[in-house]
């Protein structure tokens, strides 16, 4: 259990340090990703960039393992 937790960390880690580079490459503009304005401020769900994200993990996790 500590492996995963340890291996999901690590991931959101890596992810938010290169996501200048991965929104570079379009993920956070696919249809799918919503955002909208509400009182002042934005907020951003970047559900179909997060699918594609966790294929990527997935595949990669599974060929290591």
């Amino acid at each position: 259990m500590l492996k995963y937790l340890i291996t999901l960390v690590l991931f959101l880690l890596v992810t938010g340090l290169l996501w200048p580079v991965l929104s570079r490459l379009g993920l956070g503009r696919l249809p799918g990703d919503t955002t909208f304005n509400r009182q002042g401020r934005q907020y951003y769900f970047p559900f179909t960039s997060s699918l594609i994200l966790s294929l990527a993990a997935s595949l990669l996790f599974g060929f290591f393992w």
